[in-house]
């Protein structure tokens, strides 16, 4: 597979240098050298999550931090969990799995929730956390996340735990500003990193509820995972290789700017869109509805007697790789992940071979 043609929604292509960068040396985990390099990552972090509060670093897939969310951030309340397709449907199972109660309120895929109807759902005062997946990666629907916080943050009992897994690093997050009570993404998306960390960050508001809560289990216990990162370490052996690419990754993405990140993520979207608008001809239109439309991933719609599989083997034999619909989807839709270290020069390149293929 050649540089630059990765466009699957997760895991995203990561650069040589950042690959190679997971050669570093061995050092140990408890001394003085992960210290600094936990520091140095700490600082860069922030940038990425526009927070002043410790960025927590664990060694699992962003599914791990989910279950953090639930087990530190419910307790005898209820959960209502906001679901519009497979991943924000994940997080609802994993409260359940949890032993916690549970309300889903779903709506169809490919659509999305509003603040104003959260407002009335949280009125009963029986919720104790609410749970979101901000960019929905099986139908490329984003939610307003900052409509959605802005109606948490006027509850005085519910927390916003939020998955913004192919979110992050891709589409504006404001931690800090927005009041979001937990935020988690994963290494493999928009940060296009190798899979393996995730990362999250909670506010006051759940560190408190965690502090008083049993049943945490260990892996996943918030409290102890802050007091290490206090010490620049963490309660358990780290992914030591892991840490040195996310160590390079993270001054590459502070030198391009996390703002220019959020508008060269939008810029492949707007074109991604354009490029659908033109096949329309063909039967194709986006999954998502206007205005709702993740920047980090395009839901494609195809015309009948196109199949997913069908296209996305096209594409691999012309050295592309693209994803398939997704769960229920996989059929009727193709997905393209635009995110990462990805260009619109580079996707207009596959755009032109995906038309060929289509036609």
């Amino acid at each position: 597979m050649s540089i630059g043609r990765f466009f699957l929604p997760g895991p995203t292509e990561v650069d040589p240098e950042v690959l190679a960068a997971q050669a570093h040396p061995m050092i140990g985990h408890r001394g003085s050298a992960i210290q600094d390099l936990i520091a140095e990552i700490e600082v860069g972090l922030k940038q990425v999550f526009l927070t002043e509060r410790p960025v927590i670093i664990s060694t699992s897939s962003a599914t791990g931090l989910m279950e953090a969310g639930i087990r530190n951030g419910v307790g005898d309340g209820k959960v209502l969990s906001l679901v519009n397709g497979a991943f924000s449907k994940r997080f609802a199972d994993i409260a359940i799995a949890c032993g916690r109660t549970v309300d889903v309120w779903e709506v169809p895929w490919g659509e999305y929730h509003t603040p104003a109807e959260l407002s009335e759902r949280l009125a009963s005062g029986a919720y104790d956390a609410v749970t979101v997946t901000h960019s929905e990666t099986s139908t490329g629907v984003l939610q307003d996340l900052e409509g959605l916080a802005d109606v948490a943050a006027g509850n005085e009992r519910a927390l916003l735990l939020v998955d913004s897994v192919s979110g992050i690093c891709g589409t504006e997050v404001r931690t800090d500003e927005w009041l979001l009570d937990w935020v988690l993404t994963g290494s493999q998306k928009a940060m296009a990193l190798p899979p393996g960390l995730s990362f999250g960050v909670a506010s006051d508001a759940l560190l408190e509820r965690s502090a008083v809560l049993a049943g945490k289990g260990v892996y996943f216990d918030l409290v102890p995972l802050i007091r290490s990162l206090e010490a620049s370490q963490t309660p358990a052996t780290p992914a030591i290789p892991l840490l040195y690419a996310l160590r390079l990754q993270l001054e590459r993405i502070i030198a391009e700017g996390i703002e220019a990140r959020w508008k060269r993520h939008t810029a492949m979207r707007e074109r991604t869109l354009e490029w659908v608008a033109e096949m329309s001809g063909l039967g194709l239109a986006p999954f998502a509805p206007e205005g709702h439309r993740s920047p980090t991933v395009t839901c494609i719609s195809l015309p009948e007697g196109v199949g997913g599989p069908t296209v996305v083997a096209g594409m691999k034999e012309r050295d592309w790789v693209i994803g398939s619909g997704y769960g229920k989807l996989k059929g009727t839709t193709i997905r393209i992940g635009h995110m990462g270290d990805r260009t619109v020069d580079e996707l207009n390149l596959l755009l032109d071979d995906l038309e060929e293929v289509i036609r």
